[in-house]
């Protein structure tokens, strides 16, 4: 972890990062989740002190509106996802909010300063919260995709836990890191931590925190404007907006 005065340009984070090896057939999900649990520790990197955590998006950004792939490339909030970021801010002031962590990238640190403002808190960068590396798809709509890659396209739908972007993750590598990321923000004396990810990673980090299963966990979704408060002793997930 590192101050977030010490964030590096997108440009250092465009790299995929290590992969999952899995062997293949049926127990190929359940081989990537051991891996995880091998890395992490069996409990998938859940600290039992915390009394809660709060799970953020980044905020709306222009590729959003764009409806292109962002992965670990970059694209600045939008008005609306600053509005929402200070609105978020509002929101979990009466939380008890007792450290803020963030990916590394633009967007997630953007986000994760604005709510930290308003909480009078620092922000703590973890590299591990950085988004599912797009790879070749990185900042190109999905009818690019459709257009370029049909074959690989179709593909995904079948396996997506462990279907993997050419060039870069997928799920089950990101599965890791959300345990490591985790693993991580446990060795910190926050009880109540805030996260600032994104969508995909944020979906491993609800199945690590509820101990879902890889289709109940991809199955997740979160609007930008919207905080998750999750209870990882009783596994409850609750919506603060």
């Amino acid at each position: 972890m590192r101050s977030v005065t010490s964030v590096k340009d997108d440009s250092d984070v465009r790299r995929p990062w290590p992969r999952v090896s899995t062997a293949n057939g049926s127990s190929l999900i359940a081989g990537a989740y051991a891996v995880a649990l091998r890395a992490v520790g069996q409990d998938g990197g859940v600290d039992a002190r915390w009394e809660c955590v709060f799970l953020a998006r980044h905020g709306q950004t222009e590729w959003n509106l764009q409806r292109r792939m962002q992965g670990q490339f970059d694209s600045a909030l939008t008005d609306v996802g600053v509005s929402r970021a200070r609105h978020l801010a509002a929101v979990l002031r009466p939380h008890g909010v007792d450290a803020v962590f963030a990916s590394p990238l633009g967007r997630a640190v953007a986000t994760a300063r604005i709510i930290a403002a308003g909480l009078d808190l620092p922000v703590t960068v973890v590299d591990e919260l950085s988004e599912v590396h797009h790879g070749r798809f990185a900042g190109l709509t999905v009818d690019d995709v459709r257009d370029r890659w049909p074959d690989e396209w179709n593909s995904r739908a079948s396996q997506k836990y462990t279907w993997t972007f050419p060039g870069g993750e997928s799920y089950a590598d990101a599965d890791v890191r959300a345990g490591h990321a985790l693993t991580r923000i446990s060795g910190s004396a926050a009880r109540r931590p805030l996260v600032v990810s994104h969508e995909m990673i944020g979906r491993m980090l609800q199945r690590h925190l509820l101990g879902l299963s890889a289709p109940e966990a991809l199955a997740c979704t979160q609007p930008n404007d919207v905080v998750y408060r999750i209870d990882p002793a009783a596994k409850v997930r609750q919506a603060v907006r």
